[in-house]
């Protein structure tokens, strides 16, 4: 597939520079990370949620979790993570599994965690299990530029102690 055709047009229509890379095939995103050779915290991974006003994915770092209860606080919102079903329908020009941390080409609100601020470089899967997108870390805050932002997210060694 290479990218998601959504995404594509969504990235060429905001002209930024981003390349896609390609890895060996993975099914998850720390193994997408390992298995490119790309840090952890430079990964962005997209966890999609609902309730009662809609969907909201939210993006952190693949080496971290969302911590649903601080992140349902953060937008007055009670939040449950979506089903495979609605995000497969949500995503259809994606590989299931596979969608891309970004929600606007998609009209889907996003939030993302402020562990993503200041990376100089970021990577997110292209909507397959075999490339990601790469582009500068200013890039990619700019096409989240009028998305909230906050810290609602633990580290998977914080997340496994609660």
């Amino acid at each position: 597939m290479a990218i998601a055709k959504r995404l594509q047009w969504f990235l060429d229509a905001a002209g930024v520079d981003y390349e896609i890379l390609p890895h060996p095939r993975s099914a998850y995103s720390t193994q997408t990370a390992r298995r490119s050779r790309i840090p952890l915290h430079c990964l962005a991974k997209p966890v999609l949620f609902e309730d009662e006003y809609g969907y909201v994915m939210a993006i952190v770092p693949a080496g971290r979790r969302v911590d649903i209860d601080r992140l349902g606080a953060q937008l007055h919102r009670q939040l449950e993570l979506a089903t495979e079903a609605e995000v497969d329908d949500l995503f259809q020009d994606c590989d299931a599994g596979a969608m891309p941390a970004l929600g606007t080409p998609y009209e889907i609100p996003t939030v993302y965690d402020d562990a993503l601020r200041g990376l100089s470089d970021v990577y997110f899967e292209a909507g397959d299990h075999d490339d990601v997108v790469h582009m500068s870390g200013d890039a990619f805050l700019e096409l989240l530029s009028g998305s909230i932002h906050g810290r609602f997210s633990r580290s998977m060694a914080e997340a496994s102690m609660r």
